[in-house]
């Protein structure tokens, strides 16, 4: 049954999904544990999960950005590796 409904999604939302887990490894294993284990109480390990979502947040909004700019200036980023 689950390989059916996997029939249906395309290649590239698969290979989106992979890349999203994996960087959501990434971000718990860098930023999460460290914070939360540099942090001796309740409130402050919640102060540090909360702040370290901040960091996240800033990641993500970066990447949109990046990305918007790629794909807004694609042809003259082509054209500078590609040339005439």
């Amino acid at each position: 049954m689950i390989a059916f409904g996997l029939a249906k999604i395309g290649h590239q939302y698969v290979l989106f999904g992979i890349a999203a887990l994996i960087c959501l490894i990434t971000f718990v294993t860098l930023i999460l544990s460290p914070a939360l284990s540099g942090a001796g109480r309740i409130w402050e390990k919640a102060a540090a999960g909360a702040l370290s979502l901040f960091v996240l947040a800033a990641l993500i909004v970066g990447g949109v950005v990046i990305g918007l700019v790629i794909v807004k200036y694609w042809p003259e980023i082509h054209e500078l590796f590609v040339g005439n």
